[in-house]
C-alpha cells in the first residue's frame, strides 16, 4: 500500500471510531449535538489521532487500547479550532472549506459546542482509564491533558492573543509555537507511546520528535497563509497579516523559514531512524508534513 492510500485507510478507521465515541443525539436539546458533529465531522487530516495510534503500534502496543485517546485528542483539537475561529479570537468565517461553527450556529452555541467536545474528550479518556486502570492508560490521558492545557496549547493561545498587534522577538514566537501547536503533537506521540507500554526514555524521544514536528508544522502553516489559496487551504489566507501577528515569515522571509522547518523535520527524522524500523511510518509522515500544500 502506498503512503496516500495508507493515510486514507487510517483516516477512515478514525472516522468510524469517532462515530462510536461521539455522544448520540438526544431529543432535547438537539442543537448541541448537531453543532458538535458539524465541526468534528467536517473532514480534516486527522493527524493527531493518526500519530497516537502510530506511536502505540511503533512501541509494540495495540491500537485498540489507544483508540479512545486518539479520538479524544481529535475532539480536543476540534474544540480548539471552533474557539480559535470565534470573532473574539481570529474571527474566521471558513474552516475546512465551509462556514465555521459560529457562522452556522451562532457564537453562543459555538462556544458551547467547543466546551462539549472538550468535556466529552475528558469523559472518553476517563472511561478508558476506568475500564483498564493502569499507568499506561492514565499516562496517556495525562500526556494529552498536559498538551492541551495550561502547560501546553492554552498557554500558547494566551500568549498569541496577548501579543496580537504587538512586535515580538524570536524567543516569544518560539514559545507560542512550542505551546500552541507543538504541545498537542508532542502529547499525541507521548500518549501513544505510553499507552503502548514504552519506557520513559523512549517516551521522551517520541515527545522530542513531536515538538520538532509541531514547530515545523506551524512554520509551514505560516508560509501557506501567505503562498496558498483559500481553495487549497479551505480557510481564509493572509489571516496572520489581518490579525497583525508576527510569524516566522515576517521575521525571516519565506525561503529562510522553509530552511528552518526542514532542519527541524530532519532532526525529527533522525530520532525515528534511531528508534528503528518500527518508526518507518512516522518517518514517512514527518517528511510528508513538510511537503504538504494545505
Amino acid at each position: 500500500m502506498d503512503f496516500k492510500s495508507d493515510m486514507q485507510a487510517r483516516i477512515q478507521e478514525i472516522e468510524a471510531a469517532l462515530q462510536t465515541y461521539i455522544p448520540k443525539q438526544e431529543a432535547f436539546p438537539p442543537v448541541i449535538f448537531e453543532a458538535m458533529g458539524y465541526s468534528l465531522f467536517a473532514g480534516g487530516k486527522r493527524l493527531r489521532p493518526i500519530m497516537v495510534l502510530a506511536a502505540c503500534e511503533a512501541v509494540g502496543g495495540k491500537k485498540e487500547m489507544a483508540m479512545p485517546f486518539a479520538c479524544a485528542l481529535e475532539m480536543i483539537h476540534t474544540y480548539s479550532l471552533i474557539h480559535d475561529d470565534l470573532p473574539a479570537m481570529d474571527n474566521d468565517d471558513y474552516r475546512r472549506g465551509r462556514l465555521t461553527s459560529h457562522k452556522v450556529y451562532g457564537e453562543d452555541m459555538a462556544i458551547l459546542a467547543g466546551d462539549g467536545l472538550l468535556h466529552h474528550a475528558m469523559e472518553t479518556m476517563a472511561q478508558a482509564c476506568y475500564e483498564n486502570p493502569c499507568k499506561e492508560t492514565t499516562g496517556a490521558m495525562l500526556a494529552i491533558a498536559k498538551g492541551a492545557g495550561i502547560h501546553g496549547m492554552l498557554t500558547g493561545q494566551v500568549v498569541d492573543v496577548y501579543f496580537e498587534g504587538k512586535p515580538i522577538d524570536k524567543e516569544t514566537l518560539d514559545f507560542i509555537h512550542i505551546h500552541k501547536t507543538a504541545a498537542m503533537i508532542r502529547g499525541a506521540l507521548e500518549a501513544g507511546a505510553r499507552v503502548g507500554g514504552a519506557s520513559e526514555e523512549v517516551v521522551e524521544k517520541f515527545g522530542l520528535a513531536g515538538e520538532k514536528i509541531g514547530v515545523a508544522f506551524q512554520i509551514l502553516d505560516d508560509i501557506l497563509d501567505v503562498t496558498s489559496t483559500m481553495e487549497e487551504l479551505g480557510k481564509p489566507i493572509h489571516s496572520d497579516e489581518k490579525n497583525e501577528k508576527t510569524t516566522y515569515v515576517t521575521l525571516y522571509g519565506i525561503e529562510e523559514s522553509r530552511k528552518i522547518a526542514a532542519k527541524l523535520s530532519d532532526e525529527a527524522v533522525a530520532i525515528w531512524k534511531e528508534l528503528g524500523e518500527s518508526c518507518d511510518f512516522l518517518q514517512t509522515l514527518t517528511n510528508y508534513l513538510l511537503q504538504r500544500t494545505y
